[in-house]
């Protein structure tokens, strides 16, 4: 159906007025964009995304963004047939994201989306631990830049099982590229990694991953070391390592030869913990924790010199026999306070994601092709970008305002 533009749109202002800002935004993220009417429905998209309340339908995003006759087709032809590469967008996102997040680590974010039926692409059955249940639904691994107090996405990627990999009738009616089949988590946020480190604009920031996001720890951690990129990775009580040698205060507690023993065990034996505070929320607000650590390797690491050895961690919190949450790093030579500050970071991700669900839509994709669920992450990750980067202005021009009136 033809599209008539009667004039201006209402989205060029922006989502509070004119704002040159958000055009701005629009042309630095989307300007890789081929065509110009690719262009104009990514502003469009993006202001829908950021005004529209409550479920953000492709109906009501046109609506609030165009008085164009022809736009709700227009906009899902936009997200689901479109021929636009979403890797260049989303590249654009990680460079603003990282020129405003000073000190930024790499997070990853797991969302799922409930689905009925078995036709939206990625769409599978999967136990939950945190809900006890089992569900039918997509599962999305995002990668967020993160920093003491916020966190953006900027890359993603959809889990698909054996079912959709292999299965070439499904394959075809979701447009999944040929490149792309099943795999772990863990190889996901490796992928993730590399996409984002080839370009090359933070290269000392460390990946952060808690539990809920890391599956098969070891192998993840042990891809990490050799890509030399540095890692704090959340690991379970039961996982295996091999004593090498010594603590990080020199107590003598085994060698290369010992048989491997879970984290627990091993610094269950050393027995030493130490006090430290660690700053919690916006406010800084002090969380008190004993710390046990020590020096291992993981198995199937040995014979690969250059990995060296990793610090284990073990929080506990004070009164409490067992550690509530172990961890497994490359950073040994970092001071353990500046580790545990790191440990946050992917708290802030949780409320990130939720917010990403909440206010612009990230769950909301009624389509079910493999390029129409990355135009969409896109989308809804350009709208977090958006209200980031506009909430981070307000609070510096704040501030202006104060000092100027002192």
């Amino acid at each position: 159906m033809p599209v008539h533009h009667p004039g201006p749109e209402p989205w060029a202002c922006g989502p509070s007025g004119a704002d040159a800002d958000f055009t701005g935004f629009v042309d630095d993220v989307f300007g890789c964009l081929p065509r110009r009417d690719q262009r104009r429905w990514a502003g469009a998209c993006l202001h829908g995304l950021l005004t529209v309340q409550g479920k953000k339908t492709i109906q009501r995003m046109a609506r609030a963004a165009t008085t164009a006759s022809g736009a709700s087709p227009a906009l899902q032809q936009f997200i689901s047939a479109s021929p636009w590469d979403w890797n260049d967008a989303r590249a654009a996102l990680a460079r603003k994201a990282a020129a405003h997040l000073p000190n930024h680590a790499w997070t990853i974010g797991v969302v799922l989306a409930e689905k009925r039926g078995e036709h939206t692409v990625g769409v599978h059955r999967r136990f939950v631990a945190e809900t006890g249940r089992t569900l039918n639904c997509q599962v999305g691994i995002g990668l967020f830049l993160t920093s003491a107090t916020a966190s953006v996405p900027v890359d993603w990627q959809l889990l698909l099982d054996e079912n959709w990999s292999g299965d070439p009738r499904r394959r075809l009616r979701a447009r999944i590229p040929s490149t792309v089949g099943a795999q772990p988590v863990w190889a996901h946020v490796l992928d993730l990694c590399d996409r984002l480190a080839s370009l090359r604009l933070s290269a000392s920031a460390p990946l952060v991953v808690d539990r809920r996001a890391a599956t098969d720890t070891a192998r993840l951690a042990l891809h990490l070391a050799l890509r030399e990129r540095d890692f704090l990775i959340e690991v379970r009580p039961d996982q295996r390592v091999l004593p090498v040698g010594r603590t990080d205060r020199g107590t003598r507690v085994g060698h290369l030869g010992q048989q491997p023993v879970s984290a627990h065990q091993h610094l269950r034996g050393i027995g030493t913990r130490h006090p430290f505070a660690v700053a919690e929320g916006p406010h800084g607000r002090a969380r008190h924790v004993d710390v046990s650590r020590s020096l291992v390797r993981l198995p199937g690491a040995l014979g690969v010199g250059a990995l060296g050895a990793f610090r284990l961690l073990a929080e506990h919190s004070p009164g409490r026999r067992r550690a509530t949450r172990y961890w497994i790093t490359n950073l040994v030579d970092r001071r353990v306070d500046q580790l545990l500050a790191l440990l946050q970071r992917p708290d802030l991700t949780r409320v990130a994601l939720q917010g990403l669900q909440d206010d612009f839509g990230l769950l909301d994709f009624e389509g079910r092709s493999f390029p129409g669920w990355h135009h969409h992450m896109t989308m809804a990750s350009a709208a977090g970008v958006y209200s980031h980067l506009t909430r981070d202005a307000h609070r510096r021009a704040l501030t202006l305002a104060r000092t100027a009136g002192t």
